[in-house]
Formats: C-alpha cells, structure tokens, sequence
C-alpha cells in the first residue's frame, strides 16, 4: 500500500499582503539618498537600450537621440519630483529662460570655440577655404548653433546635466571635483555614439578614449558658465552646442583641432577665474 501524501503541505497558510522590494516609497528614499545615480541609472539605460536597438536594426540614430532627450529630461523631472516636489521641478526649468548675462559673455559661449579652433588650425596649415564661401560657412554655425543646437536640442539636454546633475555635484564638491563626476555619466550615455557605422576597432578605441579624455574638460568649462551666468543653463546650452557645430566647420582639415582648443580655452578660463572663484563649494545654484 503506497504511502499517503498530506496535502497540508501544500496548503496555503493566512492570506498576507503581497510585499514587493520596489516601491514607490523605497524609490522615493532611493531619489533623495542618492539622486545622482538614481537619475543617471534612469537617463541611461532606456538610452543604451534604444539606441543599441536602432544600431542592431541598422536604423538611423537621429529619432533615437531624440529619444535621449526625453529619457534624460524625464528622469531628472522625476528625480527632481521625488526630492523637491513641485518648486524644485519650476526651478528645474527656470534656468532654461535664465539670462544674466551681457554681450560679453554671449561672445564668448557663441565664438570663443570656433575662433579658438580655427586659430589652431590657422597656425597649424590645416585651415582651408570652406566650400561656398566663409558667408555660408558662418550662417551655417549659427543655424546648427543657435537653432538645431542651443533650442532644440541642448538647452533639454543641459537642463538634465547642467541644471539638474552637475549643479548638485557642483554645491556639494565644487567646480573641478563636481565637474570630474559628472562627466562619468555624461560620457557614458554617449558612448553607443561610436559605434554608427561599424568602426573598427581601433577607430572604435580612438572615439571613445577621446570622448572619456574630453568630457571632463568640457564640463568644468560648462560648469564655469554655469556659475558665472547665475545658472543659466541657456548660456551654457550655447557652448555646448557650439563645441559640437565647430565640429562641422567645412573650413577645418580634418577634427583634430578642436581637441587642442578645448584645453587650451578652458585652462585660459581657469587662470583669468582666479582661485577665488575656481572652485566654490557653496554654489546655491538653486537660489539664484
């Protein structure tokens, strides 16, 4: 006689409210102890995610950078939400319209990167007649700028990592110490850039230690206009996208140049700063 199987066992014992470990409440705790990694983990894995799709389906990566701009917004609103409720999500934005600035500093976050580029290239015989003119060379740079850059697209893209990331890493550890730490993540959302097209990879190794040895010297440049503007993320959405423009200049033989005037601008803005305001701890960004 085979033997009797309790179903006892098996029976469910009183009926207890189902406990999951992410909560609304333990990602809210999780936002207000760690902000940064919270928006960041946010911003960049749906980035990766969509972006190494587009590049798996062989997809043009315009509609997915675009995308970026909604994961990187979305995620420094919702931090933001979560940390500082509503008057911190207002103030979040506030720097997008902020313009304490004179012509002076609009000079300067509009030309100093291509007239410092172009001066590299000038001295090293690697400048060249642009093809339809310098007019069309020029009205070309502000359009991709002013327009295509600064508003569409780096103004939301400065307002996740200017206004939201690298002014609290900025409050907290200062100007070269707060700029280092946001470029890790900024740098490594844009990795998947690299990969466009199938580089080999020694092209591969060469985009990518370029872009890791420049993101830290292009936020503490950022984080300068970022302090000396009141936190206007505008004037340093500007920059931003004027680096990225004078890229395109037709005018430049070859890339290279601009990675000689990005440090040589940046220490030169570092020196004239002076050490009284080089490195700032409390910035108080916020209530500016």
């Amino acid at each position: 006689m085979g033997s009797r199987v309790s179903l006892q066992a098996y029976a469910r014992g009183p009926t207890t409210p189902a406990r999951f470990p992410l909560t609304l409440e333990a990602m809210t705790g999780f936002a207000q102890r760690h902000p940064i990694v919270a928006f960041a983990v946010g911003a960049i894995a749906p980035t990766w995610a969509v972006q190494l799709l587009f590049l798996a389906r062989g997809w043009p990566l315009f509609p997915a950078f675009l995308l970026e701009l909604v994961f990187l917004v979305g995620s420094a609103v919702v931090v933001t939400a979560r940390t500082e409720g509503r008057p911190g999500v207002r103030n979040l934005f506030a720097g997008v319209l902020r313009w304490r600035f004179g012509l002076g500093r609009l000079a300067f976050v509009l030309l100093a990167m291509p007239a410092s580029t172009l001066l590299i290239a000038a001295v090293s015989g690697s400048l060249r007649n642009p093809d339809g003119g310098w007019g069309k060379e020029i009205a070309g740079y502000l359009f991709l700028t002013l327009i295509f850059g600064a508003v569409l697209g780096n103004v939301w893209e400065e307002t996740a990592w200017a206004g939201f990331a690298q002014r609290r890493l900025m409050d907290r550890h200062g100007l070269l110490v707060g700029s280092v730490l946001t470029a890790i993540p900024f740098a490594l959302i844009h990795l998947p850039m690299a990969l466009e097209g199938g580089p080999g990879a020694r092209d591969l190794a060469i985009s990518w230690a370029a872009l890791i040895l420049t993101a830290p010297v292009l936020r503490y440049l950022l984080g300068t206009v970022m302090i000396d503007t009141g936190g206007s993320v505008l004037a340093v959405a500007i920059l931003h996208a004027s680096f990225n423009s004078t890229q395109q200049l037709g005018a430049l033989h070859g890339q290279w140049q601009i990675f000689v005037a990005l440090p040589l601008l940046t220490l030169l803005v570092a020196v004239t700063r002076g050490s009284t305001t080089a490195d700032t701890r409390q910035l108080d960004l916020s209530a500016r």
